[in-house]
């Protein structure tokens, strides 16, 4: 694992505007270009939330997020392996506001078990 990348992590707040540069996994056909496509770098931007996952860890970033009356929020969302990362650039340290940050992660780990419980609902 990139320590550059762990340390970088570690000097995050959730609520920062970052970006991380990393390289994707790509697919490609043996007659169009051969072995030169296979690192894809990639940079994504977005409102840093935390580092989730138990087997592999993730930098999880919110694009784009919206707000329902009843305080919790709808997230789009990019996970980036830990392992892939490359670099981490700060765009600008609290964009969002650290209560912002808790509802944005709160919302996010509420809809993975909402998500869940159907799963289970609708198998049983």
């Amino acid at each position: 694992m990139n320590k550059q990348v762990l340390k970088q992590i570690k000097s995050l707040q959730p609520g920062d505007l970052i970006c991380v540069t990393w390289s994707d996994a790509s697919i490609g056909k043996s007659l169009s270009g051969g072995f030169s496509g296979i690192d894809v770098p990639v940079a994504s931007y977005g409102i840093f939330i935390g580092v989730l996952g138990e087997k592999s860890r993730h930098i999880i970033l919110g694009q784009n997020h919206f707000r329902y009356a009843n305080g919790l929020y709808d997230i789009d969302y990019t996970a980036i392996p830990v392992a892939w990362g490359a670099k981490i650039t700060v765009v600008h340290r609290g964009e969002v506001d650290q209560a912002t940050a808790q509802a944005l992660l709160n919302s996010f780990l509420q809809g993975r078990t909402r998500t869940l419980k159907r799963r289970v609902k609708n198998h049983g």
